[in-house]
Order: structure tokens, then C-alpha cells, then sequence
């Protein structure tokens, strides 16, 4: 039995295999208020744990994907802004890294996630949408590295993770000035995997890709996921050493006779899923 899981930022549609999160505060451009950065990293552990989920869809409803962080979280920052300066500093690092870990869930997680976005995607979403696995977007989709204009530094994993997707020039351009680009510049780059109509489209496209993902092998795809996240940020001689050894380990005959005989057949293999965590 899938796991029911509650929240009060996110939507949480079941479409099979897939879950889709769908952000849920369209009258506030669904703002990334507190409540989003204590569910996020929660609901991704819930999936992560339940063997029937296999794929992630990250949506937004309404007019837009999200405008970011909610301003309104903004006033803890200042409330410890105004302590003693070593403690307010101690307090502000734990904060960020609170921050940190909503996202570093979606990237930690066995599970692919992918981005559908529409409409605007600032500050905090494009922090998000770096952490995701495939980016998918409208041809009127908007980005930004917004924060340098409210006078700070991106601090929850833009920086960090955007020089591994996109050229150095380019992040320090978008990093500095905060200009908006479009969804042709970021699929040139290559944050953006395709472009599509509207918002409709790019929900049922993403959604069409979770599921081709999900009928995979559980296994096979959780190999994927790590070794490319591996490979990322290891040397090549580490990263082959790491995927021996996964294979080694998870590489199993009976996943590699079902893909086989379903390739013969030309049909769809049934994988198992994976178990439970104890």
C-alpha cells in the first residue's frame, strides 16, 4: 500500500508510479513560505522510502512554477539580524542549511525528479530546479538568480550546482545581474532538456517521461541516478570505481531477463519494486 502522506504547500497527485508535487499557492506565485521548506525534504523521505513510487513530477499551479522564497520568511532573517552578532551568526548558518536540505533532498533521493515549469521561475525555483534530474519548460517561462537584488548571495545550492549544468561565464553573468533569461537561452545552455507550448503541454510531457522512467527497472534507474551524481563530483577513475562496484553488487539476472525477453517480444517488462525499508 503506498503511503498516504499529508501537506499544506503541495498537492500530491498519485498517477501510477509517479507522484506528482504540485506546488499549491497560485494567488502567491506559489512562494516558498516555511511550511514548503519543512514539507519538502519530509514528503521526499515518505517517497523515497515507498517501494511503489518510481518518479517524481515537480509542478506548479496557477499562472506560474514559483517565484521563489515567500518574502515573508524573510523577516526571520532580520529578527536574528539583530541579535548578538556570534549567536545571530551561529543561528542564521543553521537556518540556511535548513534551507539547504529541502533541496539536497530532491537530489539525494533514489528517485529521478523532473521539473515541469511554466510562467516564472525566481530566485528559490531556480535553486530547486538545479537540484531536479530533467528540466522540462514553456516557451514563455521566465528565470532568474534573483537574490543579488535584494542584496545577497544565493545560498541554497544555485551557485553550487548551476556551474555543473551550465558554462562558469554564463552563471556569473546570470549570478551578478539577475537579468532574466528565457527558456530558448537556458535550452541552449542546457539547463532546459525541451521546450513546449504551454503549461498544459509541459505537465503532460513531464508527466509522459516520469512514466517511460517508472516502467524501468527500480534498481537500474537508482544506478543511474547515483553514478551520474557521483561522476559529477569525483574524478573519472573514482566514478568507474564506484559504478564496478555498484554493478557488482545491484546488477541482478532477473531485471536483465525481463528487459531481455520484453526487447524479443516487443512489449513493456514488469520489474518488481524494490522493498521497504526496514
Amino acid at each position: 500500500m503506498s503511503t498516504e502522506i499529508t501537506s499544506t504547500f503541495f498537492e500530491i497527485i498519485a498517477h501510477g508510479a509517479v507522484r506528482e508535487l504540485r506546488m499549491n499557492r497560485p494567488d502567491k506565485a506559489n512562494g516558498m513560505n516555511m511550511e514548503f521548506w519543512t514539507e519538502l525534504p519530509q514528503i521526499m523521505a515518505a517517497l523515497d522510502a515507498d517501494p511503489e513510487v518510481r518518479a517524481v513530477l515537480l509542478t506548479g499551479a496557477g499562472k506560474n512554477f514559483s517565484g521563489g522564497m515567500d518574502l515573508a520568511c524573510f523577516g526571520e532573517v532580520h529578527k536574528l539580524l539583530n541579535e548578538e552578532p556570534g549567536r545571530a551568526a551561529f543561528a542564521l548558518r543553521n537556518l540556511i542549511l535548513k534551507l539547504q536540505s529541502a533541496f539536497n533532498a530532491l537530489e539525494t533521493t533514489r528517485l529521478p525528479v523532473i521539473a515541469a515549469i511554466h510562467g516564472a521561475c525566481i530566485g528559490g525555483a531556480v535553486d530547486m530546479i538545479a537540484a531536479c534530474d530533467i528540466r522540462i519548460a514553456t516557451e514563455d517561462a521566465k528565470f532568474s538568480v534573483e537574490e543579488i537584488h535584494i542584496g545577497m548571495t544565493a545560498d541554497v545550492g544555485t551557485l553550487q550546482r548551476l556551474p555543473k549544468l551550465i558554462p562558469l561565464g554564463v552563471v556569473n553573468e546570470l549570478a551578478m545581474t539577475g537579468r532574466r533569461f528565457t527558456t530558448q537561452e537556458a535550452k541552449d545552455w542546457g539547463l532546459i532538456n525541451t521546450i513546449h507550448a504551454d503549461a498544459d503541454a509541459v505537465q503532460a510531457a513531464g508527466l509522459e517521461l516520469a512514466q517511460s522512467i517508472a516502467a524501468k527497472s527500480p534498481l537500474a534507474i537508482s544506478g543511474v541516478k547515483q553514478a551520474v551524481t557521483y561522476a559529477r563530483d569525483h574524478a573519472v577513475a573514482d566514478g568507474l570505481n564506484q559504478i564496478a562496484t555498484w554493478n557488482a553488487g545491484m546488477l541482478r539476472a532477473e531485471d536483465l531477463m525481463k528487459a531481455m525477453q520484453a526487447k524479443m517480444m516487443k512489449s513493456e517488462a514488469d520489474f518488481a519494486d524494490l522493498l521497504k525499508p526496514v
